[in-house]
């Protein structure tokens, strides 16, 4: 998928229902947000973003700390973990839309057990969603842009009405 092209798309429809989005990113690295802040005028429609990688930026970015991950039974790259992405960044940043990505891109899985080309992601606001994806791949690169593009593919799915 041309990332560009989804993210256009969105813009488009974020300006003519004059509402807004804010991004909380991991595994995806800043492609989600990168792709949404590449059309011409998306400072009508993006309000922020953040690449939330390590615990560190967890709670610092987000303000969740280890021990409220602990004691709410949430872990990351689970479904749970992208809503409640979604929903805090959303919040902090007063969107109409929070989204989300959390995952394992490879070569490896993850800590958790999850395999190389899992993702989560998350999506809150007038519609709360969220979904896993696996891409059956261990390419680092193809999976950060295969969950940025199902990212915004969700989004723009559920701005369509289609999801």
């Amino acid at each position: 998928m041309d990332l560009d092209a989804i993210a256009a798309r969105i813009g488009r429809l974020l300006v003519e229902r004059k509402e807004t989005v804010a991004v909380s990113e991991s595994s995806a690295g800043g492609l989600i947000s990168a792709a949404l802040l590449s059309v011409p005028g998306a400072s009508a429609y993006y309000l922020g973003g953040a690449v939330v990688y390590t615990p560190k930026a967890r709670d610092a970015l987000l303000g969740i700390s280890t021990r409220q991950m602990v004691e709410s039974g949430i872990r990351s790259a689970s479904e749970p973990w992208a809503a409640l992405m979604a929903k805090t960044i959303r919040e902090s940043h007063g969107a109409t839309w929070g989204l989300s990505e959390t995952g394992a891109t490879g070569p490896t899985g993850n800590r958790y057990g999850d395999p190389a080309g899992h993702a989560c992601l998350g999506l809150d606001g007038p519609v709360l969603k969220a979904v896993t994806l696996h891409t059956g791949s261990a390419d680092r690169g193809a999976n950060m842009r295969a969950f940025a593009a199902a990212a915004l593919g969700l989004f723009e799915d559920v701005l369509e009405g289609r999801g």
